[in-house]
């Protein structure tokens, strides 16, 4: 009884189909496990395969061959031609006042008239020592007809006198003193004639007198040195002004008929500037116009501190539009030495190779090319060095381009244009 019990204890031995199911589901997991990364793995490789036999498609222009003149735009100031500061050479009052500021005058045109009553009185004075002068040569050259008329008598006496002496008719001390007479009549005419030089020696020293005196008296009108404006005044009628004060001017004008621009050109485009190069002026208070002058004359050496050429431009004037003192832009059409290529900034990209762009062969696949840039114009460069003249170019390239990959190229972009216009 009690080995029945103990045999009835023992729980009986597990199946076999627990343990098949359990089989079942481990592998059923692997497959499923095997089965995704399998499938990851394929789309992996898919994707791969299709990025390697990707044809990007990509935008192109054309490097464009620059040779016309470059366009340097600079600013500057208009000035006059020609400025004049008026001072008063007379001392006196303004009597008479014929222009204020504004005034279009002619060269010649009367000004101011100054009243000098002195000036004038200095002048009738030394007129009238001219005058005194003149008598006093009369005088002299009338001692000299004297003194010629006693050199003459002088000599017939001792003629006479000597004759008789040789003849026993006189005595030898009446000839002798009759020789005498001569040398001393001849002696005074020498006198005479050195008064007349003397005298005629006064009446050019006072004649200039006179001269100087009728010059400063003519300075008491006041006239336009050239055809101009009067741009400041700064006396009126009754006002005393004094000769060569050296301080404030009666007048100041301009000469505007033609007016001069001064702009500092860069070291890089000195080489071009010279006389005769087109300049194009514009100023902002008068949008959309445009007034043409030309590169007159330039410092030709640099200066040392800025490196920049001095260099004027001429610019016609004859509506008298445009005024002094106005703000302008100046436009530079300096010739190239040689012709550049001109690409869009766009179209570059900088990396470890430095700035490159990415070109397209006849088989449209990209070549990486090294450029130099001779001058950054802002939208475009022009290059110095690594590109020719209508080479393809990628426009806006991806960093990650790779060289020998092939591309679809495509319509360039409409922005392209102003790159060709701005050659011209």
């Amino acid at each position: 009884m009690k080995a029945h019990d103990a045999g009835a204890d023992v729980p009986p031995p597990p199946g076999k189909v627990p343990f098949f199911l359990v089989g079942l589901a481990a592998m059923g997991l692997l497959a499923w496990g095997a089965y995704g990364h399998w499938q990851r793995d394929a789309e992996a490789t898919a994707t791969l395969e299709r990025i390697k036999t990707l044809v990007p498609q990509v935008r192109t222009v054309a490097a464009v061959r620059a040779e016309g003149p470059v366009d340097l735009v600079l600013p500057g100031e208009m000035q006059a031609f020609t400025m004049a500061a008026i001072a008063a050479r007379a001392t006196g009052y303004i009597a008479e006042r014929r222009v204020d500021i504004g005034s279009r005058v002619k060269a010649g045109e009367l000004l101011l008239r100054i009243a000098a009553p002195d000036l004038d009185q200095q002048r009738a004075q030394a007129e009238a020592q001219v005058g005194q002068l003149r008598a006093q040569l009369l005088q002299a050259q009338a001692q000299v007809e004297q003194a010629r008329a006693n050199v003459n008598l002088a000599n017939l006496t001792n003629n006479r006198t000597s004759t008789l002496a040789v003849q026993g008719w006189a005595s030898r001390q009446n000839a002798d003193n009759t020789q005498a007479g001569v040398l001393s009549q001849a002696a005074a005419l020498a006198a005479a004639e050195a008064g007349v030089k003397v005298a005629t020696a006064n009446i050019k020293v006072q004649e200039a007198v006179v001269d100087r005196l009728k010059a400063l008296t003519a300075f008491e009108r006041v006239v336009a040195p050239f055809d101009g404006v009067v741009t400041v005044r700064n006396v009126d009628v009754g006002d005393l002004v004094r000769a060569d004060n050296g301080g404030t001017p009666l007048l100041s004008m301009d000469q505007d008929s033609t007016l001069r621009i001064t702009v500092n050109v860069p070291q890089n485009d000195a080489i071009g500037v010279k006389p005769g190069v087109q300049a194009l002026i514009t100023v902002p208070q008068m949008p959309g116009r445009r007034f043409e002058g030309f590169v007159e004359r330039s410092s030709v050496a640099l200066n040392a501190a800025s490196r920049t050429l001095t260099t004027q431009v001429d610019v016609p004037n004859p509506d008298r539009t445009l005024r002094a003192g106005l703000y302008a832009y100046v436009t530079l059409k300096i010739p190239r030495t040689e012709p550049g290529v001109t690409i869009p900034a766009e179209a570059t990209v900088f990396n470890s190779n430095g700035l490159q762009v990415a070109t397209l062969g006849d088989d449209d696949r990209v070549t990486w090319r090294t450029i130099r840039v001779r001058r950054d114009l802002g939208r475009t460069l022009e290059l110095d060095s690594g590109l020719s003249a209508d080479s393809r170019i990628i426009y806006s390239p991806a960093p990650d381009l790779r060289d020998g990959q092939l591309v679809e190229p495509v319509k360039p972009p409409q922005s392209m244009e102003p790159l060709r216009s701005a050659q011209r």
